[in-house]
């Protein structure tokens, strides 16, 4: 009797494991992702006036006084206007919501702006002097966040990055762009060839920056009516087939001083580029002072 018991036991045993091992594994579902932290005083100002209906939560920081800074003020008074919870917070709280020390003392809860549909694309592409910025393959979040700061400066009407291999429109981008991320579209393309091929159909010229014998001084082009500017990755310029979608090749004419940088930083360039684009466009020699 205990012979058969304990076979019997065992074969228990042997179907029990069978049919775990044959029981489908259920993978735990992925986490939803969850809602950044924005911060920054001009980032999270254009935020709240922007989109206030994505703004989930402010932090602030008061002063060693217990007060407000004039500027933390107008964001709270906004964000009351618009029903936001608010919370005081210390700075090592808010450092360690956002990831950094650079929050200059306030921080939102919001959802992330989705890019900009690509159907305003055609709609832009029936204005006479549309002007476009397209940046191929600007995979850090600070050079992404300086360009849209100066292409909003500068009069750009949309910028377009390829959806895939470019930095995304994160915390830190609004951050340095002082909140131009919420102000100018950006359109995030499949495939940058097609859409540049679509742009030239819509009488587009497109020029693209690069150190090639082949390239134009900046000044000696003509950036009137519709006109893309394309601004390569930070290490390797444009891809081939991108420079091949040009009408014209520019450059950045430097100074011939000895052992100077043989380039310049992509936010920097592209700054430069459409400095020139905007003077000629607007017809004067130097800024007026603001």
């Amino acid at each position: 009797m205990k012979k058969r018991s304990q076979k019997t036991d065992n074969q228990s045993f042997k179907s029990s494991s069978k049919e775990k091992l044959n029981k489908p594994h259920h993978q735990a579902k992925p986490a939803k992702p969850k809602n950044p932290y924005f911060y920054g005083i001009h980032a999270v100002s254009m935020l709240i006036k922007r989109r206030p209906e994505e703004v989930l939560g402010l932090f602030i920081q008061l002063r060693d006084d217990g007060q407000m800074s004039s500027e933390h003020q107008l964001i709270v008074q906004s964000a009351k206007h618009f029903g936001i919870s608010i919370q005081n917070a210390h700075r090592e709280r808010l450092t360690e919501l956002c990831g950094s020390q650079q929050h200059q003392g306030v921080v939102a809860l919001a959802r992330t702006a989705p890019m900009a549909d690509e159907t305003i694309l055609d709609n832009l592409l029936m204005q006479d002097d549309v002007l476009f910025l397209v940046l191929d393959q600007i995979t850090d979040a600070h050079n992404l966040g300086a360009c849209l700061r100066t292409a909003c400066a500068m009069g750009v009407d949309a910028v377009i990055l390829p959806r895939h291999q470019s930095a995304p429109i994160t915390p830190t981008v609004a951050k340095v762009s002082v909140g131009a991320s919420e102000v100018i579209p950006v359109i995030s393309v499949t495939n940058l060839a097609r859409t540049l091929e679509k742009m030239k159909k819509s009488g587009v010229f497109i020029f693209g920056t690069a150190l090639d014998k082949s390239a134009k001084p900046a000044f000696e082009c003509d950036f009137g009516g519709k006109v893309a500017i394309i601004m390569g990755s930070e290490g390797d310029g444009m891809r081939r087939l991108t420079q091949t979608m040009c009408d014209t090749l520019v450059y950045i004419p430097m100074a011939e001083v000895l052992d100077r940088p043989q380039s310049l930083n992509v936010s920097v360039a592209t700054g430069m580029v459409l400095y020139e684009v905007m003077r000629q466009r607007r017809g004067f020699g130097q800024m007026p002072l603001v």
